[in-house]
């Protein structure tokens, strides 16, 4: 068994906002009216809004990477990543978003040897399609990937996992992660479980009590 891991949900995570929030706030704000109150009241899979968004960026591939450029990752996200390994561990991320705009972002700011679970994306048509396959072990007809199974999986590698999230997706991988950070909705839903977990607002604070269980 390898020591430990920390998991990561990629977008409001790890991220300062989410990229489907980019794309709809600046190119699709009123297409996605009544499609984001749909998808609120859970009249539509987060894999069918999401694809939606995606879908009609309405820009060309250089476009839409300088879109991917304007994700901010946490001021202290590389930081706890650097730490992370420096003390033997590994970091992933697990995100129902797309792995073409999270592999991007991480080779603009020298993040490497990061497991990525999320979903394959491919640009065409002016946008970025899901390329799903339902036959992955990690699938899910909701989000595309189920980070529950994820973490299940990193479980039986790993003595320890940490997790942090933000949201719904998140939390059948939070139920069953050895110590969890939650901020946002997440949150909500763990203290509706009765489920322990740490609130945060930035890396910084996650890497303070991280240290705390390392030691111990």
């Amino acid at each position: 068994m390898k020591k430990f891991i920390f998991v990561s949900d990629f977008d409001g995570t790890l991220t300062e906002k989410d990229f489907y929030k980019i794309i709809m706030e600046e190119y699709l704000k009123e297409d996605c009216k009544k499609l984001y109150k749909d998808w609120k009241n859970k009249k539509i899979k987060d894999i069918d809004y999401l694809g939606y968004v995606f879908r009609n960026i309405g820009r060309n591939e250089k476009q839409i990477f300088e879109d991917i450029m304007k994700i901010s990752l946490d001021p202290f996200a590389k930081e706890l990543i650097d730490n992370v390994k420096a003390n033997g561990g590994e970091f992933a991320v697990v995100s129902a978003g797309t792995s073409y705009y999270i592999d991007r972002v991480f080779m603009s700011k020298g993040i490497k040897d990061v497991k990525v679970y999320s979903n394959k994306g491919v640009f065409k048509n002016n946008g970025i399609y899901f390329e799903l396959d339902k036959t992955n072990e990690f699938y899910s007809d909701i989000y595309g990937i189920d980070k529950g199974k994820v973490v299940k999986k990193l479980k039986e590698e790993y003595d320890f996992v940490f997790y942090a999230g933000d949201s719904e997706p998140d939390l059948s991988a939070a139920l069953i992660s050895d110590v969890v950070f939650a901020k946002n909705s997440l949150a909500e839903l763990l203290q509706s479980e009765n489920r322990e977990y740490f609130k945060f607002e930035n890396f910084k604070e996650i890497w303070d009590k991280v240290k705390i269980y390392l030691k111990g």
